[in-house]
């Protein structure tokens, strides 16, 4: 298996791109409303990464998805495309960005609530982040990539909701997906030491309900075999000396963009 070590010069790329995802998110945030559709949400991103940015949806043809972002909603897990499909009260959201600038690539996704949710989803789209949060404040040199996965599963589990298995986090840079994959559960097959200079995604998918998945008719939809809501947050971060950094933290986020993990 081979992993790209990032030198300076590409990780400054990574930077910038990863910015310009997470400046998708802050932009979206105003449009999140009730009466709105996916499909309007996604024409708002298309154009401002299009124009504003001057950069590429990495979603878009992407073995032939066919929009600029993915937009799961309350049991959608993830991968979901937009349509004409309105936007209610109590709804939740995931918005995923994934953007191409200068040849490298970053993805992001945050979770948004539409006018007033329930506490049940509020809690779950709590636990969500903060399971991404605990992993990224273990990500150091030396741990093994498994480590993550544990950390994730463990807390995740300990308030009673379940981790989808069949999707993961990845290695990023001049390609969308790259090695290493990072599972977000208990494996012995991550024994792969993180080093200083890797970039990848983390970002777990929690279920209300059951983990067990089903692919909708259009072959990207995927949604909870049970019903119940899913919520999903994800970053693209840097191993760094000392810890790692978050190359796409949002206006929303509260942690550091820098963690000092030894």
């Amino acid at each position: 298996m081979k992993i790209n070590i990032k030198n300076k010069k590409e990780i400054k790329k990574m930077r910038k791109v990863g910015k310009l995802a997470a400046a998708v998110l802050d932009m979206i945030e105003e449009y999140i409303k009730p009466g709105i559709t996916t499909e309007e949400l996604d024409n708002i991103c298309k154009n401002y990464i299009k124009y504003k940015q001057k950069a590429k949806s990495a979603c878009l043809g992407y073995h032939g998805f066919p929009k600029s972002i993915c937009t799961s909603i309350n049991d959608t897990i993830c991968h979901g495309i937009p349509n004409k499909t309105i936007l209610k009260n109590g709804d939740i959201i995931n918005i995923d960005i994934s953007i191409i600038k200068n040849k490298y690539y970053s993805d992001t996704s945050k979770m948004f609530f539409v006018g007033k949710i329930t506490k049940k989803n509020e809690y779950l789209c709590k636990i969500a982040k903060k399971s991404l949060y605990n992993a990224l404040k273990i990500i150091k040199p030396n741990i093994y990539i498994e480590d993550i996965g544990c950390n994730i599963q463990k807390y995740v589990e300990s308030k009673k909701f379940t981790i989808v298995k069949e999707y993961c986090g990845h290695g990023i840079g001049k390609k969308f997906h790259e090695q290493p994959q990072i599972l977000h559960y208990k494996t012995k097959n991550n024994k792969i030491k993180l080093k200083p200079g890797m970039i990848f995604t983390v970002e777990p998918m929690i279920n209300m309900g059951t983990e067990k998945t089903k692919i909708m008719k259009d072959g990207w939809t995927v949604k909870t075999k049970d019903a119940n809501p899913s919520a999903q947050y994800e970053h693209t971060i840097l191993v760094t000396n000392f810890g790692c950094e978050i190359l796409t933290l949002n206006k929303s986020d509260n942690i550091k963009s820098k963690l000092i993990n030894i």
